[in-house]
C-alpha cells in the first residue's frame, strides 16, 4: 500500500463502480446487432489495446511474459467465462437484475476457498451463505410468469466470478504487477475468443467500432481505478462500496431503458449484499487477527 488515504481510495472505488456499469450498457446495446461472442471478443480486444497504451505511457515493458503463465491463463479463462455468460444474460434481461445475481460470488468463495486456498469456514459463514442464496431465489422468482431462463446465465457468471476472485488471490502471492496481470488477463481472453468468434463475425459499422472501443476503455479504466483504490485503502474500507455498482447500474438502466427493479428484486439484492458483506468483513477481521 502506497499510504493510508482511505477517502481517496473510496472515491476511486466509487468512480470505478460508475464506469463498470457503462461497460455493461455498451455490451447490452451491441448485443442487439452483434453476437454475444463477438461483443465479448471486442471487450477483450480493446481492453488489451487500451492497457498496452497505458503501460507504454508509463514506460512499462508490457510485452514481457508473465511469471506464472499457467495461473495467469487460468485466471484469464475465469474472467472470460464470467464476461461471456454475464453478457448472455444482460442481452435479454435488465442489467440490475442480472448484476444482483452476479453478487453471489462472495458466497461461493466462502464455500470453496477453504478447499482450494485453505481458508477458514465456520457456521456463521455457512448461515450467511444460506441466507444469501435465499436472496438469489427472491431475485430469480422462478415460479413467476416473468421468469426468464436466460437470467440463470447471470447466476452462472456469479460462480465464474467467484473462481476468478480465488484465482486472483492465489496469483497475488506470486509478486506479479497488478497492471501486468490485468493485461495478461485481457490478452488471454482475446487469444481464446478470437477463433471462436470468427464463425459469427459481423463487420461492425463505424458506430459499432466506436462503441466496442468505448466498452474496452471503460473496462480497462474501471479495473485500473480499482487497483489504484486498493493502494490507498484497505479491503475492509472498500468492500461496502463495491455494491455502489448496482446503484449506478440501476440509474443508468432507468435513464436509458426505462427500467426500475421491483420490490422483490430490491429485497433479494439487499439479502445477497448483506450476506456477502458480512462474509467479506468477517474474513478481513480474521486476517487482521
Amino acid at each position: 500500500m502506497r499510504q493510508s488515504r482511505p477517502l481517496l481510495g473510496i472515491l476511486l472505488m466509487l468512480v470505478a463502480m460508475v464506469l463498470v456499469p457503462i461497460l455493461d450498457i455498451f455490451a447490452k446495446l451491441l448485443s442487439a446487432e452483434y453476437s454475444v461472442l463477438q461483443v465479448t471478443w471486442a471487450r477483450f480486444l480493446f481492453h488489451t489495446l487500451w492497457l498496452i497504451l497505458l503501460l507504454s505511457v508509463l514506460g512499462r515493458k508490457w510485452w514481457k511474459l508473465p511469471k506464472n503463465p499457467g495461473q495467469q491463463f487460468m485466471r484469464s479463462m475465469m474472467l472470460t467465462f464470467t464476461t461471456l455468460t454475464f453478457f448472455m444474460s444482460i442481452a435479454d434481461n435488465p442489467i440490475p437484475t442480472a448484476l444482483a445475481l452476479l453478487f453471489v460470488s462472495p458466497l461461493v468463495v466462502a464455500m470453496i476457498a477453504p478447499m482450494w486456498l485453505g481458508e477458514s469456514f465456520d457456521w456463521r459463514r455457512l448461515f450467511a451463505v444460506i441466507i444469501g442464496f435465499i436472496g438469489v431465489l427472491v431475485v430469480l422468482q422462478p415460479t413467476s410468469a416473468a421468469f426468464k431462463p436466460s437470467l440463470l446465465w447471470a447466476l452462472v457468471a456469479g460462480f465464474g466470478y467467484a473462481f476468478y476472485l480465488m484465482a486472483t488471490r492465489k496469483l497475488s502471492r506470486g509478486g506479479e504487477s497488478s497492471l501486468a496481470t490485468l493485461l495478461h488477463t485481457a490478452a488471454g481472453g482475446l487469444l481464446v475468443l478470437t477463433p471462436m468468434m470468427i464463425p459469427s463475425w459481423t463487420l461492425p459499422t463505424m458506430q459499432g467500432w466506436f462503441m466496442m472501443a468505448a466498452m474496452g476503455f471503460f473496462a480497462a479504466s474501471g479495473h485500473f481505478l480499482i487497483i489504484k483504490a486498493c493502494e490507498y485503502a484497505s479491503a475492509s474500507q472498500l468492500s461496502p462500496f463495491n455494491y455502489f455498482e448496482i446503484v449506478a447500474a440501476t440509474l443508468l438502466s432507468y435513464v436509458l431503458f426505462d427500467f426500475w427493479p421491483d420490490l422483490l428484486v430490491w429485497t433479494g439484492l439487499l439479502i445477497i449484499a448483506l450476506s456477502g458483506l458480512y462474509i467479506t468483513l468477517r474474513e478481513v477481521q480474521e486476517n487482521k487477527t
